[in-house]
């Protein structure tokens, strides 16, 4: 199965931007829809993003949906997470994982070790 290295995250002022990237091995990373996930301190892992195998159809919940933007590159085995107008309660571990859809929600597995981002002042 897919093995993942998320990157990207760090220490940004409120309003601002970050980019993450998770680096994919493995041979079946062309043929999952892949999502992104986040753990804030005291809650549970939640749902942020997801993109089809393709790159056809993308999906947000509605916390970040017109402030984020996923995107794969399968060539480079990459998916990208692009956060705009970050907000302090988006602070948090940063997943990636390969995902799939059932009931209206979006679930993940093989996860890699994440990637912190605080967005404080």
């Amino acid at each position: 199965q897919v093995q993942l290295v998320e990157s990207g995250g760090g220490l940004v002022q409120p309003g601002g931007s970050l980019r993450l990237s998770c680096a994919a091995s493995g041979r079946t990373f062309s043929r999952s829809d892949m999502g992104w996930f986040r753990q804030a301190p005291g809650k549970e892992r939640e749902f942020v993003a997801a993109v089809t195998w393709n790159g056809g159809n993308t999906y947000y919940a509605a916390s970040v949906k017109g402030r984020f933007t996923i995107a794969r590159d399968n060539a480079k085995k990459t998916v990208y997470l692009q956060m705009n107008s970050l907000k302090p309660e988006d602070t948090a571990v940063y997943y990636c994982a390969p995902s799939f859809r059932g009931g209206g929600s979006w679930f993940g597995n093989s996860w890699g070790q994440g990637t912190q981002v605080t967005v404080s002042s």
